[in-house]
């Protein structure tokens, strides 16, 4: 079974730094000496990789790696400033890069900006980034180049999405007994292109080790949530889920617009009457882990059947 680990952005790129860095960048002729967080602390935070490296056209620099969930408006600025603060602490250009995971819920085909461009009382400020979006990333490459810090991704790059490449990742992991942690990761995404049941079945250990994965750590315990539901929810919001009952209720509640925009919310009136706390802490567990709404609202019909507490 998997064991859970530190499945961050760093770890992930730090199990091929060198390659990373040349497919980020497509720079043939790099070499990495270092990847290391921003230490940034008030922008810090897992996404934020700072990779040091050397060209022989370009010399020494700094990649900066900004690794987003999903995209949302303000991350151009945050580029902006991420890229501004490594170049002054370290004094070494940078080439800064975002790279997004998933697409946006409300619109998959938005085109995402590769340049922040803010023009205020006639001054101007511009900082270009190179954007990769994994959903458009071959599955191949992950198979051929030797970047095993993407075959956690396999199921939402471009042509993951089916079992036989989810098994082929798999495989793969399973053959370097140092790479077994990486199978949460794994799991965690197929979950968005495939039904736990049959996550369940290729991955042949129980799903509940998907709690102990930090990508699920993120979203339930830190409760960060980034995307906008058209009429309902907008913006970005952050904070801890609370103990308390009305704390997960609203945490249940953005979560299903998180995952299945404006029908996820109608089945918020039967959990609003939910008065157990470990009750909530089920239903959000499962909401997570499902990429049904279907199996969701069975879910919630069957603990109203064996419940008092509605």
């Amino acid at each position: 079974m998997a064991k859970p680990a530190d499945l961050s952005a760093k770890s992930l790129i730090n199990l091929a730094p060198e390659n990373w860095a040349k497919w980020v960048t497509e720079f043939s002729d790099i070499s990495v000496s270092d990847v290391f967080s921003s230490e940034f602390q008030w922008i810090s935070r897992q996404g934020d990789v700072l990779i040091r490296a050397f060209s022989p056209r370009y010399g020494e620099f700094l990649i900066a790696n900004e690794v987003q969930l999903r995209y949302n408006k303000y991350v151009p600025r945050r580029v902006r400033c991420y890229t501004g603060l490594a170049e002054e602490k370290y004094k070494l250009p940078v080439y800064p890069v975002l790279i997004n995971i998933l697409p946006s819920k409300d619109n998959p085909a938005e085109i995402i900006p590769t340049t922040y461009d803010s023009t205020f009382a006639g001054l101007r400020a511009i900082q270009d980034y190179r954007v990769i979006n994994l959903w458009e990333v071959d599955v191949n490459i992950a198979f051929t180049q030797d970047l095993i810090s993407l075959i956690p991704f396999v199921p939402i790059l471009k042509g993951g999405d089916d079992e036989g490449a989810i098994r082929q990742a798999l495989n793969i992991i399973r053959q370097d007994g140092d790479l077994a942690q990486l199978e949460t990761v794994l799991a965690f995404f197929a979950n968005f292109v495939l039904k736990s049941n049959v996550v369940a079945e290729i991955m042949r250990w129980d799903m509940a080790v998907l709690r102990e994965s930090p990508w699920y750590q993120e979203i339930y315990s830190d409760g960060k949530i980034e995307g906008k539901i058209e009429g309902k929810i907008e913006g970005k919001i952050e904070g801890k889920i609370e103990g308390k009952i009305e704390g997960k209720i609203e945490a249940i509640e953005k979560i299903l617009a998180f995952k299945f925009d404006a029908p996820g919310l109608e089945l918020m009136p039967q959990i609003s009457l939910i008065s157990d706390e470990n009750q909530l802490n089920l239903v959000l567990q499962r909401i997570l882990l499902t990429s049904s709404l279907a199996e969701a609202h069975q879910f919630i019909q069957e603990l109203r059947g064996q419940s008092l507490n509605f």
